[in-house]
């Protein structure tokens, strides 16, 4: 290798590994390289290095991939913007890699042998703004701030990568023109839009609020200055799904992709198919959407539980489910909550006394229940829920995941406890990144 670089390796390029990277060897050791492709050859410049492997940067290609194209992004690229793994991959490559990453995840952490297929997520249509396929999806972006200047951060980096534009970004964000401004003061600046109903709304972070200065933007937005005060209430924005609006307040949770909540609430559905009169559950339910939808399903006859941790969220799912009688929020721990449910604790009281304020309290009757969805973050549920679930669980479990590691390792749970995967679906809910959302629907047997 002459003329090359010391840190500079040249690299035959393997399979795909979970985290938008792919697999090379070099003298015994493991390289997880990143910005190259299955079957490339590259020269690769090292940029981590470990007793046991590498992490490096594909910058030049001696043998291109024919799914490579040229990433439309111009902040992407070694060393730069770390927020979009697969720029370099046309849009059905990069489907095909998720699903080798679901597939090698599933069998290596549950034992399962399963093809996978990732779902295109469709692009709601509104008026003419259509953004290119694989971008204008995300309506909610967080950006960096140094120094005032906005940018993303850089792969495994606090460094910030300036920006005057993000290309994955929803129309509606980068009209807000958050990364044309300075922010002075602040250490972050999230903006989030409605693509339902074109609310929007910034929120700011930094060590101290009253000294951030805000920029006049390029549009009205409603704002949010730093961490709220304990049950304060906040600026929210307004997301639409079946008929029904979903209040979500600040940074709460809401699926970034403009097609993804009404596609997943229709997969859960048709999933667990719930009856008139079963018992649901729906464990990190956030602000409601899947209770919402379950409701409608089991009738004034059923009930639907939903159980979140965080207090705002729970504040939004009442207010957004507060027509529907059957229909009780729990607040709490998922894994106290479902305890006490099970064990039939009724008297209001849990292991860590929860206060579970408001005026829902039936779920504390609760005892078993046909159907249950579940959402969990990205670590998963964990061993405890999942003993939790498969006790109460009668008929069906819909457990919605956007990390495959985490979802295997909780399937070889459920099926330790007699649980099988009937479905698996994956959807590309996050274009050009490595990241897949996932529906595994599980059943006795």
């Amino acid at each position: 290798m002459t003329d090359v670089e010391p840190d500079v390796l040249e690299l035959q390029v393997g399979n795909v590994a979970n985290g938008g990277f792919c697999v090379a060897r070099h003298e015994g050791r493991v390289v997880f390289v990143r910005h190259a492709l299955p079957g490339e050859r590259v020269r690769a410049r090292v940029t981590e290095s470990a007793r046991n492997f590498l992490r490096a940067d594909a910058v030049e290609i001696l043998e291109a991939s024919p799914d490579r194209v040229e990433p439309p992004c111009p902040f992407a690229g070694p060393g730069r913007c770390g927020g979009c793994d697969w720029q370099h991959a046309s849009l059905p490559a990069q489907r095909a890699l998720k699903a080798a990453v679901v597939e090698e995840q599933l069998q290596r952490l549950a034992g399962i042998t399963r093809t996978v297929t990732v779902e295109e997520v469709p692009y709601p249509v509104d008026g003419d703004v259509v953004p290119p396929p694989g971008l204008g999806w995300r309506t909610r972006v967080q950006f960096a701030v140094s120094s005032g200047a906005v940018g993303l951060r850089r792969h495994r980096s606090h460094d910030i990568e300036p920006i005057d534009e993000c290309l994955i970004a929803h129309p509606g964000v980068e009209l807000m023109g958050i990364e044309r401004k300075r922010w002075p003061g602040a250490s972050g600046v999230e903006g989030i839009v409605s693509a339902t109903t074109g609310d929007r709304l910034v929120v700011l972070r930094g060590r101290d609020r009253r000294k951030i200065r805000v920029p006049r933007l390029d549009v009205p937005v409603r704002l949010v200055r730093g961490k709220p005060e304990p049950g304060a209430a906040l600026p929210y924005v307004r997301e639409e799904v079946g008929g029904r609006l979903y209040q979500v307040s600040g940074s709460g949770f809401w699926q970034v992709h403009p097609g993804a909540a009404r596609l997943l609430a229709d997969a859960v559905l048709d999933a667990l198919e719930p009856k008139p009169g079963d018992i649901a559950l729906d464990l990190y339910c956030g602000v409601g959407l899947f209770a919402g939808v379950l409701a409608d399903r089991v009738g004034r006859d059923g009930l639907v539980v939903g159980i979140e941790s965080d207090g705002q969220a729970v504040r939004d799912a009442r207010f957004n489910l507060r027509d529907l009688p059957n229909v009780s929020i729990e607040r709490g721990p998922v894994e106290e909550v479902v305890a006490d449910l099970e064990f039939g604790r009724a008297d209001g009281t849990s292991r860590s006394q929860n206060k579970r304020t408001g005026t829902h309290h039936r779920g504390e009757r609760v005892r078993r229940a046909d159907v249950v969805v579940l959402d969990p973050p990205r670590a998963g549920a964990g061993r405890e829920v999942v003993d939790h679930i498969t006790r109460l669980a009668g008929r069906k479990i819909a457990y919605v995941s956007c990390d495959p590691a985490t979802l295997a390792r909780d399937l070889s749970y459920f099926s330790d406890r007699g649980w099988t995967l009937e479905t698996l679906r994956a959807f590309d809910a996050f274009p050009m990144t490595q990241h897949v959302e996932l529906l595994a629907t599980l059943i006795k047997g």
